[in-house]
């Protein structure tokens, strides 16, 4: 489980730089366009090419913000629990999540299948869009797996507060 995990961290990492990248050109090509369209010259498809970048964003940013609990939560009244029922609260509540998006990642590959064999593409620039939806498909396959592995850690943290 130690590779696995390790494997795991680097890909994280790898999702993350993307994710940066894709927000760091979306914020250059927002710039570039609100300043070309004063000018009266706007960027042909930016509209397209910044919900490309966000679906890009979204997809590399979930497995890293996951592992490093960055995600919002409300735990006002959870904190006041014991830490073995704070564990099994996390354990279901993440058991679900884990369903609900290998669902999803199960559905985007579907649908990513059937759109590139329908040929669709954008309006505007005509890029098939079946290629961010498997990245999309692909970045939900890494999250899902991010979450069994956290789901492993609690089940074994689970487990030392029995045996103390």
């Amino acid at each position: 489980m130690n590779n696995i995990s390790k494997a795991l961290d680097k890909f994280s990492g790898l999702l993350k730089i993307i994710g940066a990248v894709a927000l760091t050109a979306m914020m250059l090509l927002t710039v570039v366009d609100v300043i070309g369209r004063f000018f009266k010259h706007p960027i042909f498809g930016s509209v397209e090419l910044v919900g490309f970048l966000a679906t890009i964003l979204v997809a590399a940013a979930l497995p890293y913000t996951y592992k490093v609990d960055g995600h919002v939560g409300v735990e006002i009244l959870v904190r006041l629990l014991s830490k073995k029922i704070q564990l099994i609260i996390d354990l279901f509540t993440r058991t679900l999540s884990l369903v609900l998006f290998c669902l999803v990642t199960w559905q985007m590959f579907l649908y990513a299948k059937d759109i590139r064999e329908t040929g669709e593409v954008s309006m505007n620039l005509e890029f098939p869009i079946y290629y961010i939806i498997y990245l999309l498909a692909f970045g939900l396959l890494v999250f899902s797996v991010t979450i069994i592995e956290i789901i492993i850690k609690d089940i074994k943290q689970l487990r030392e507060l029995k045996t103390k």
